[in-house]
């Protein structure tokens, strides 16, 4: 990582939004690629916070002060992402599982999928298998993006699959999870369609799997 992203992520960590905006402009100006800017500036910021609130070293106010520093950064990296637009375009509802309120990779996955042409409904965090479900019959959702960043609420994203099931939905939908904890193999024993290690390859399986559900795949 060059000097300018640990200067990023600490930025981030430290809530410091002004700097954050500045170091942006500058690793642009550098040539630095806006998504590793936000991969390895932004997102590690908010990974040293996630961490700290964890132990119980940092609260809710620090947190949304790097947040609000992470986005002033993102703000400025955002009109320099490159992303491939898609093939086959759809409706993605996207969410963080209940119980966990971590959103750094949900947040920048969304914006990779908007910039690829996807419409993209966004839950937040703390969502429960029904809601997810809701929204995916409400709009019409071609994919359902599942995230977590903490072990202990793996099980549930097994949970939102099974909702889908018991309301008659899951052959009407693919099913991607994502997040740290997660892994081929647990989307694969869980029954998901897709896992995606980062927001690129979310972009990339994701339109895939819309590929597959129009062929009925």
């Amino acid at each position: 990582m060059t000097k300018i992203l640990e200067d990023l992520a600490k930025a981030v960590a430290e809530g410091n939004a002004e700097l954050c905006k500045k170091l942006a402009e500058e690793a642009i100006k550098m040539g630095i690629d806006a998504y590793e800017a936000i991969h390895h500036g932004c997102t590690k910021g908010m990974e040293v916070v996630s961490d700290g609130y964890e132990r119980g070293e940092m609260y809710v106010p620090e947190i949304l002060l790097s947040a609000d520093a992470m986005q002033a950064a993102i703000n400025v990296l955002k009109p320099h992402l490159r992303v491939e637009a898609v093939n086959t375009p759809g409706t993605i509802v996207i969410g963080v599982v209940e119980g966990d309120i971590h959103d750094i990779g949900k947040n920048l996955t969304k914006i990779m999928l908007e910039i690829a042409g996807f419409k993209v409904y966004d839950l937040g965090t703390n969502v429960s298998p029904e809601d997810f479900v809701n929204k995916a019959i409400e709009v019409n959702a071609d994919i359902v993006g599942i995230s977590t960043l903490m072990t202990t609420t793996m099980p549930i994203i097994q949970k939102v699959i099974q909702t889908f099931k018991t309301k008659s939905m899951r052959d009407k939908v693919k099913i991607i999870i994502g997040g740290a904890p997660t892994s081929k193999d647990f989307a694969n024993a869980i029954g998901a369609d897709g896992w995606a290690e980062n927001a690129v390859v979310a972009v990339k399986k994701t339109g895939q799997l819309i590929e597959e559900l129009r062929r009925g795949a």
